[in-house]
């Protein structure tokens, strides 16, 4: 019997509170993903040459696994003192009926052991799922290629995700229980009612509104520029004004929700009614609507930066170079035909790079035409260094122009007085370079001026680190050998791979297996492995991380909104049973209440899209890599449709409430007719 009741009750509050239970299962996904990632292919392939930074990684796993669990607990909390507070009548009956207090408890307890478990049943299996679709659309995208994927399952992301989960569930059971167990029957068997409504001072919630505004343009202006990314100080500071200007925005919004509610409302259609009901959850709760809007910031902005950043890596100009090696041409063809590698090898030119060793270089026509370009701060950082640009790099314009014909491009064609101008795409400062080189600007070398080209070029020139140079003169045989000495001259041998033998098992296993090979000799060479595990390594870093803290974020924003505004419902029930009395209908009820959704979810939707805009920007500044410096522009492109897609998964949320709010309303009517 008692088995009975609690697997009634279990079902009956799976089917009346889903939103809540599927929220748990997504965050048992979660918490399988993170705690399963040292078992995905793309980090047990970075374990081989960037094995530091991950343990540092890993290091902060278990942070953000605990930062999850401690946020999650508020999310329980909140829907199980919903839960408790919708059944307090039931539970009143159970009392009134003779059961005892301490088996109403245990019965509590086990209907949360059994959801506990059927979540967890449900969630485990989809989350191994997803972390196996995660590994293999990696491994497909970096080139490890699906031959190299291995089935994992983490027994210990299984224990922790299980600890942990019930760990929250049974600390917010016990709090809930604790204060359920001293109210009194009578207590349990009345209605709750609705808080009082506060008078408010509309010249005041205005100086409100207009500071909180005026605080937030304050903080996201000082983290776009990077102020607040100098120090701990000046983060701490934004943060705070961040946060105050939040919170007094909504202290402040009233006074601008009134007003156009106020415009479209008439007497009829129970619309002073919406009004009212909106006043009392919107107006005395703008804290609790600050930190919903703050969850929705937080999950947008992860969201937006952490999809972008994987985006632009994966969509990143598509390498020429496979191996770069530093030695005499007759020791690396020597090698190759040792290990018979000539059958993999597409491609094989010499790359010579020489450091110019005249005193005679001036580059003042080039400073004329930078210093002509718009005010603005890429103009000032690049005036600085070109300003120290005094002993260039020579690059060989016929060594280029192979790396060009190996990617289709055309190639450079230089006249006796022209050069061409090298930007690191690394060290690339905006745009301004193409606005410089329009003028034709020139440069002086031994006395003799040089037209430099109205095109630059910031091809790889080798695969890794073996040189880098953020930027150099592209020029023709003759200058090159006229103004290097051989003593200065560096020539690598670039080699790259066929086509048929990479496509055949993926890049990555085709590189490694080369490398073993090589590394059979001693011979001094770099691979495009070393470059694509360290640009994986900060994907993984950055891309990773912030996507799970999103969906954490966006589990927690929606279930919190969802829940009190449910509450809030739940406590004004009786308004709802007494316009019944008045003759309101179902569908009139229901739509006054799918305006009350609408209203309460885009406030702070709205005002966390539009500070997303600028949040996202402002990550692009302070966490920002040296490949991400030349592509804002183009993150920022990215970011704009994940927010508005978040935006829509926002509305479809939104609709998920309205359709609980209706069946809440229609067991009002239900009692309505068992009363009459």
């Amino acid at each position: 019997m008692f088995y009975d009741l609690v697997n009634r009750n279990s079902k009956r509050n799976r089917k009346e509170n889903g939103m809540f239970f599927i929220s748990l299962i997504v965050s048992i996904v979660a918490f399988y993903i993170i705690l399963s990632l040292e078992k995905q292919d793309v980090i047990m392939f970075l374990k081989t040459m960037e094995s530091q930074a991950l343990e540092k990684l890993f290091i902060l796993i278990p942070v953000l696994y605990g930062l999850s669990l401690f946020i999650l607990f508020f999310l329980v909390y909140f829907a199980g003192k919903y839960q408790l507070e919708r059944r307090s009548r039931e539970l009143g009956m159970y009392l009134m009926l003779g059961m005892k207090r301490s088996k109403l408890l245990l019965m509590l307890f086990a209907e949360e052991l059994w959801n506990g478990i059927l979540s967890l049943a449900i969630g485990i299996p989809v989350a191994v799922f997803i972390s196996e679709v995660i590994s293999l659309v990696t491994a497909k995208i970096v080139g490890i290629g699906i031959i190299g994927h291995s089935f994992s399952f983490s027994i210990s992301a299984v224990m922790g995700t299980i600890v942990g989960y019930f760990i929250i569930r049974f600390v917010a059971i016990i709090i809930l229980s604790g204060k359920f167990s001293k109210k009194e029957v009578i207590e349990l068997l009345s209605d709750s009612q609705a808080e009082k409504k506060r008078k408010i001072n509309k010249t005041v919630v205005t100086i409100k509104l207009l500071l909180g505004i005026i605080l937030i343009a304050v903080a996201f202006t000082i983290a776009i520029t990077g102020l607040s990314w100098s120090s701990v100080k000046l983060f701490g500071i934004t943060v705070i004004l961040g946060l105050s200007g939040m919170f007094l925005l909504f202290q402040g919004i009233g006074v601008l929700f009134e007003i156009i509610l106020k415009k479209k409302t008439n007497r009829n259609e129970l619309k002073m009614f919406s009004f009212r009901q909106l006043q009392e959850s919107v107006f005395l709760k703008p804290n609790t609507m600050a930190i919903s809007s703050l969850l929705v910031l937080m999950t947008i902005t992860c969201f937006a930066y952490g999809i972008s950043v994987g985006y632009l890596f994966n969509s990143k100009e598509a390498h020429i170079t496979d191996y770069t090696f530093q030695a005499d041409e007759e020791e690396v063809k020597a090698v190759i035909n040792k290990l018979d590698l000539n059958k993999y090898i597409d491609g094989f030119y010499d790359m010579r790079i020489g450091m110019l060793y005249s005193d005679k270089f001036s580059p003042k026509g080039l400073i004329k035409a930078i210093e002509n370009q718009k005010d603005g701060k890429d103009k000032e950082i690049l005036l600085n260094n070109i300003q120290v640009f005094d002993s260039p790099y020579l690059i060989s314009v016929n060594s280029y122009n192979k790396l060009l014909e190996l990617q289709g491009k055309a190639t450079i064609e230089l006249k006796n007085n022209e050069v061409a101008l090298y930007e690191n795409p690394k060290f690339k400062i905006g745009d301004i370079m193409e606005g410089v080189l329009k003028e034709r600007p020139s440069l002086s070398l031994d006395g003799q001026e040089y037209i430099i080209g109205d095109k630059y070029y910031s091809d790889s020139l080798v695969t890794d680190r073996l040189i880098t140079i953020s930027r150099g003169l592209i020029v023709s045989e003759e200058v090159f050998n006229k103004y290097t000495k051989p003593k200065n001259v560096s020539t690598y041998w670039n080699v790259t791979l066929k086509k048929e033998f990479v496509k055949e098992k993926g890049l990555m296993q085709d590189i490694s297996y080369v490398n073993e090979k090589l590394n059979t000799t001693e011979i001094n060479y770099e691979s495009y492995l070393q470059n694509i595990g360290r640009e994986l390594f900060l994907t993984v870093a950055a891309s990773y991380t912030t996507i799970y803290l999103a969906v954490i974020f966006l589990i927690i924003a929606n279930t919190v909104m969802g829940v009190q505004f449910l509450m809030h419902q739940q406590k004004t029930k009786k308004r709802y049973v007494s316009l019944t009395y008045l003759g309101a209908s179902y569908e009139m009820l229901c739509k006054s209440a799918r305006n009350q959704t609408t209203w309460y979810f885009s406030l702070p939707i709205i005002v966390a899209a539009i500070s997303s805009i600028f949040a996202v920007r402002s990550l692009f500044t302070g966490l920002m890599t040296t490949t991400m410096k030349g592509h804002v522009s183009k993150l920022m492109v990215i970011a704009i449709p994940i927010i508005v897609v978040i935006c829509v998964v926002e509305l479809f949320y939104m609709n998920f409430v309205k359709k609980s709010s209706d069946k809440n309303i229609l067991k009002l009517m239900d009692i309505k007719r068992e009363d009459n």
